[in-house]
């Protein structure tokens, strides 16, 4: 049986911690790279048998993730977030996909959203998927992209047949949180690009973000829940822009 290192980077997830680290028991090995979490995370993974966890200061997404990769000890690494889980047809697949032999580097999964306990079928989420199954020596996240993180590949990409699940919204709150979190980043790496809003920025893009997300790719069908979502999606634009102009100043 060809081994499996699972991954995580974790900040304030205590809520999701030990679900996902049960979600994932299924892995030869857990390391989890937490940035100092302040609300019990590491303390509850300090608890947890046949988990390593290591406690590093956050840069950026890019960085965290390739200082995680440099841990794992097995040539097949399953990346995976504290809000995702892994369904029993999902983890099949991934076992038989490393035991069977393939020229594929990494493999893409899609992912099924959920707001609360309320699926979100669109929004701009329906065509979601992520590279989360590869080989440790063939991925590297590249270091100028630190939000939405993509990996370099080198080798084939696939795609996984079975779809994850993702929990990614708590509430309303927590979503802008997120949405802020990502948009200050973004900022940064617009800044270092030497880029400089401008009127487009601040109301045309928005503006456009939630039109395709609530009218051309259906927001309205997920109820309130996707005008929440939408309208939030849109505001990450503009204050993107908005933190870029302070860091311009």
């Amino acid at each position: 049986m060809i081994k499996l290192s699972a991954l995580l980077i974790t900040y304030n997830e205590v809520k999701h911690i030990n679900d996902v680290v049960k979600n994932i028991s299924f892995a030869d090995e857990i390391i989890v790279v937490d940035s100092f979490s302040t609300d019990g995370t590491f303390k509850k993974l300090s608890a947890l048998p046949n988990v390593t966890t290591i406690q590093r200061k956050f840069k950026n997404f890019a960085d965290q993730r390739n200082f995680a990769l440099q841990q794992a000890t097995n040539d097949w690494v399953l990346f995976i977030d504290a809000d995702e889980r892994i369904p029993k047809k999902l983890k099949t697949e991934i076992l038989q996909t490393i035991n069977h032999p393939n020229d594929v580097a990494a493999f893409m999964v899609k992912r099924l959203f959920f707001f609360k306990n309320k699926r979100i079928r669109f929004s701009g989420f329906q065509t979601d998927t992520t590279y989360r199954l590869f080989k440790k020596d063939k991925v590297k996240y590249i270091e100028d992209k630190i939000v939405h993180e993509m990996p370099h590949i080198v080798g084939k990409s696939g795609l996984l047949k079975n779809t994850m699940l993702h929990y990614c919204f708590d509430s309303t709150a927590h979503y802008k949180s997120k949405m802020q979190h990502y948009a200050n980043l973004k900022a940064l790496e617009l800044y270092n690009k030497g880029n400089k809003p401008n009127f487009y920025h601040f109301y045309i893009r928005p503006c456009f973000k939630f039109i395709m997300n609530y009218v051309l790719r259906l927001g309205f069908l997920d109820g309130k829940e996707g005008l929440n979502i939408c309208y939030l999606s849109a505001y990450g634009v503009y204050y993107r822009y908005q933190e870029l102009k302070k860091l311009i100043d």
